[in-house]
């Protein structure tokens, strides 16, 4: 019986040692195979290693590390619209620059620059042999015109809301570039007001205003400059174009962009004017210009700030950007085929306060629809997902592809050919 007991003593010294050492291994198997690089699972909050600058740029810069997780990412999808006439491309109607976008009276309402003349545009290089009739550039000779839509995608073309005035008036010779603001219970556009060709000077021009008590007009003409050119040897001294209006933080925000340097220093940065009264005085920020890159105006509010959408023009061109005050802007993410001079619904634009929703579509322009001597440009939609009350991960897709005729489309010019040919030899 003792013997029997001893025997039971053993065995069971001997299975707590072999667990005893079996858990002691496996500890030390752990400890042996514990991660030290990047984990294989994204972490989502920036991990406590040493990262290297990209990485580090992934959770300092971005507001997620994931694209197909970032409000302010979003890949873009384009539509033909309904309604617009082109007179079968001759290039002498063309519509362009779309404000954004606002819902009233049960539609949403757009303003662009519209072309109709006698002939196709001459060209900027040969804007001296523009007449009245004959205009320099897309954008000259043109008035304001407007239209409705129920679904945003079939439009019905309402007419001019803004008539180009009598010379010597602000705007005689064309108006271009409209945006929106809609401010207590009164209707403001701003434009520009072009007083000689484009392209006799390059592009110089002021910002001026029409206000109206309903979208539909009529349109009572400010008559005069809301937004002044700065002083000589400044950035802005000769070009402000594309006024856009945000109310935002109980001011008027009117971005605008200016074209600065001779190229091939030639860069377009956006800046910003603020006033308490829509038809001013508008105050320019000291710290304009607020991006080093970027085209047309299309900003919209998102969450306590304000983003923007940057194409074209310097380093930071095809980003989205971010600002939490609306002035120091941040690239929030990089994308392709961004759209240009975008329109979009902002159903916030002048009441966020604070709480920014975003955007999910809008309209823009293509331009150069019909080659040197057609030259004209169309209304397009286009839709993404920078909006806080959708998710439609088919707008998150970092891969793009596109068919092989859109790159040859991009080819070599003629002298890039022949130093190609004098490189060989």
């Amino acid at each position: 019986m003792l013997a029997i007991l001893n025997k039971n003593r053993i065995t069971t010294t001997i299975s707590i040692g072999l667990v005893t050492l079996f858990l002691a291994t496996s500890c030390g198997s752990s400890k042996q195979k514990e991660i030290v690089g990047y984990p294989w699972d994204i972490p989502q909050t920036k991990p406590n290693r040493t990262l290297s600058a990209a990485m580090e740029r992934l959770y300092d810069n971005y507001l997620t590390p994931r694209p197909e997780d970032n409000e302010l990412f979003s890949s873009f999808k384009y539509t033909e619209l309904k309604g617009f006439d082109y007179h079968n491309g001759d290039g002498t109607i063309s519509r362009r620059d779309p404000s954004k976008i606002i819902f009233e009276n049960g539609k949403y309402y757009v303003w662009y620059t519209k072309r109709d003349t006698e002939t196709a545009p001459v060209g900027a290089s040969k804007a001296s042999e523009s007449t009245e009739n004959i205009p320099s550039t897309d954008w000259d000779l043109c008035e304001i015109w407007y239209a409705t839509s129920k679904d945003g995608l079939s439009w019905e073309e309402q007419g001019v809301a803004i008539e180009r005035p009598l010379l010597p008036q602000v705007g005689w010779r064309s108006v271009a570039t409209p945006d929106i603001l809609k401010w207590e219970g009164k209707f403001y556009l701003y434009y520009q007001g072009f007083m000689e060709a484009s392209g006799k000077k390059g592009d110089h021009c002021p910002v001026t205003a029409s206000y109206s008590d309903s979208p539909d007009g009529p349109w009572i003409a400010a008559n005069k400059i809301i937004v002044e050119n700065g002083d000589k040897g400044t950035w802005d001294q000769f070009s402000i174009h594309d006024p856009y209006p945000l109310l935002y933080k109980g001011k008027i925000y009117l971005y605008f962009k200016a074209a600065y340097g001779d190229r091939p220093d030639y860069l377009v940065g956006n800046g910003l004017a603020m006033a308490d009264n829509p038809l001013g005085p508008f105050t320019k920020h000291p710290l304009n210009p607020l991006f080093n890159s970027g085209h047309e105006t299309a900003l919209f509010p998102f969450k306590e700030g304000i983003a923007a959408l940057i194409t074209s023009n310097g380093n930071e061109s095809n980003t989205i950007q971010y600002a939490k005050d609306g002035v120091n802007f941040n690239i929030a993410s990089v994308s392709a085929l961004l759209p240009t001079a975008a329109g979009a619904y902002v159903p916030d634009a002048f009441t966020s306060n604070g709480n920014g929703r975003g955007i999910s579509w809008g309209l823009c322009h293509f331009t150069d629809m019909g080659g040197p001597n057609k030259n004209y440009s169309i209304l397009g939609r286009f839709d993404c997902d920078l909006s806080l009350d959708i998710y439609d991960p088919k707008m998150k897709n970092t891969n793009l592809f596109l068919k092989p005729e859109v790159y040859f489309s991009q080819k070599l010019s003629v002298e890039q050919l022949e130093r190609i040919k004098k490189d060989k030899n």
